[in-house]
């Protein structure tokens, strides 16, 4: 496999979009798969998405922003993400506006009808110069679409599903969600709205998600592939545990639901118990995954204040709208109750817009322009809003614990006292204050502050001492492997990167039967 794939000589290599019935049909996770199989035959193997929206992001090692479920894929890839992988990335800021991220950098803000009615089909070169440069330098680049590539209303301006598809010349598998019911209409409806010369591209179809007995499933397949003219290439079982570095924290659940990613056994007597604000536009909340992971921790994502009564830690996470995030505490009085907690000596931890938020003053003339506003007081901080956003990968130490992380902010915090530093901020009493993503899948530093935590909480939990939060990550990305190698047609999939659009497929006739 490995020396058919190579691309020598300045050839090109190849390339598969997986797109989807809908959002969250699992495009995010089959890439991954796709690509961690590729990778472990020796593949050199690039994730890409040309256009992300997404509140969790990463910062690469050059200082670039891109999705965070691109820097997962690379991951998976084991390849260094870079900022090609996802050319435009667009962080929402309401339901009508988004920051758009090109190539890594902020551009701007527009408005969805503004970014749809000119500026995304002006990013079709861009996109497609870093998805040639990746094919360039890898054997095979897997694309992932966004939304549906049925989307007839916004096909005209479309980047990042047939428009892609249309303009690299790159085969199509469709990916649909078997749970949610109606798959095989989904995979019809999608594939006869689209214009015969897309219909050329879509290759064939992944289920996704499926429980019991397959071959109950394949009488439909028959008749789907009779009435499209396109076979499956694999039916993938539903699997826990695998919604990794997802791209929308508005689909985290509620009343004490955990998110679902990895989360660990029961550890001893004593269970330690975190309730993290759901806070409006949430952002990187994979943040608290690490926290998910080890053993006798319990992860819950909370938005009423009697829900905090019985946590041990209250986290409140990074945020697009700080100041937004700020008046709904307030609102819903978790307010009060974080600082009521703050004043028993009951253990809160503030990251990036969370961080900002439990200090003094709040001065935003850029994400909210809501001017000088007062923060919960908590910490001794003073946040100003900088037109230019910060965008690094810190390292040090604390609590006497090697840490690594990354920054994406745009407030500048001046830190005015404090009983210790605590990374790029501070501690008060027991409440912890840092604009750094990503600290706690530093094992020994997020064992420690557990310590620290269960010690004023009152707890006798003592954290496990091995629990590897990198290692538990490759533990998933290689079950997503084994689920595309186990469960998916890897040859005819092989033929596609390969070979690229094929010939002959049978058009869907509108109004079919």
């Amino acid at each position: 496999m490995n020396g058919r794939l190579k691309a020598a000589g300045g050839a090109v290599g190849g390339g598969l979009l997986v797109a989807g019935t809908t959002s969250d049909a699992g495009k995010s996770v089959v890439t991954a798969g796709i690509c961690r199989w590729l990778a472990r035959q020796g593949v050199r193997v690039a994730p890409f998405k040309a256009q992300n929206m997404s509140l969790n992001s990463f910062v690469t090692r050059e200082g670039a922003e891109i999705g965070r479920a691109q820097a997962m894929q690379a991951a998976a890839a084991r390849v260094e993400p870079t900022a090609l992988m996802n050319p435009v990335l667009l962080k929402p800021g309401s339901d009508r506006s988004s920051q758009v991220v090109l190539l890594g950098k902020p551009v701007g803000e527009l408005s969805a009808r503004g970014y749809h009615s000119g500026r995304q089909e002006q990013l079709l070169g861009t996109v497609t110069d870093c998805l040639a440069e990746l094919r360039r330098t890898h054997d095979a680049v897997i694309c992932e679409g966004a939304g549906s590539p049925a989307e007839i209303n916004l096909r005209r301006t479309d980047i990042v599903n047939m428009g892609l598809a249309r303009a690299a010349r790159i085969p199509v598998v469709v990916v649909g969600d078997i749970d949610r019911g109606g798959v095989f209409a989904s995979f019809f409806g999608t594939t006869a709205l689209l214009s015969k010369e897309d219909q050329s591209l879509v290759a064939g179809y992944l289920v996704n998600k499926f429980r019991g007995d397959v071959t109950l499933l394949e009488p439909g397949l028959e008749m789907l592939r009779g009435l499209t003219g396109r076979q499956t290439l694999g039916v993938l079982p539903f699997a826990h545990g695998l919604g990794i570095d997802e791209e929308d924290g508005l689909r985290v659940s509620l009343r004490g639901a955990v998110r679902e990613s990895v989360v660990a056994p029961p550890h001893g007597t004593e269970v330690l118990r975190v309730a993290v604000c759901a806070v409006p536009l949430m952002s990187n909340f994979t943040d608290v995954d690490a926290l998910a992971a080890e053993p006798g921790v319990v992860v819950r994502f909370v938005d009423r204040a009697e829900e905090l009564a019985d946590a041990d830690l209250v986290v409140l996470p990074g945020t697009r709208g700080t100041v937004r995030a700020l008046e709904w505490l307030r609102a819903r009085g978790l307010a009060d109750a974080i600082a009521r907690r703050a004043a028993e000596g009951r253990p809160v931890l503030g990251i990036c817009g969370g961080f900002q938020m439990l200090g003094e003053l709040i001065e935003d003339e850029v994400e909210s322009k809501a001017g000088t506003v007062e923060g919960l007081g908590l910490l001794p901080v003073r946040v100003r809003f900088a037109a230019e956003k910060t965008l690094a990968r810190p390292a040090g130490t604390a609590l006497g614990e090697p840490v690594e992380g990354y920054e994406i902010h745009h407030g500048v915090a001046e830190v005015t006292g404090g009983d210790e530093e605590f990374l790029d901020g501070c501690r008060a009493g027991s409440v912890w204050g840092t604009h750094w993503h990503g600290s706690l899948e530093s094992d020994g530093f997020r064992r420690a502050l557990l310590r620290r935590v269960a010690a004023d909480a009152g707890r006798a939990f003592v954290p496990a001492p091995d629990t590897c939060f990198a290692a538990l990550r490759e533990e998933q990305l290689d079950r997503l492997g084994d689920l595309i190698e186990e469960h998916a047609d890897t040859a005819a999939l092989l033929r596609l990167i390969e070979e690229g659009v094929p010939d002959g497929l049978p058009f869907v006739p509108p109004g079919a039967p």
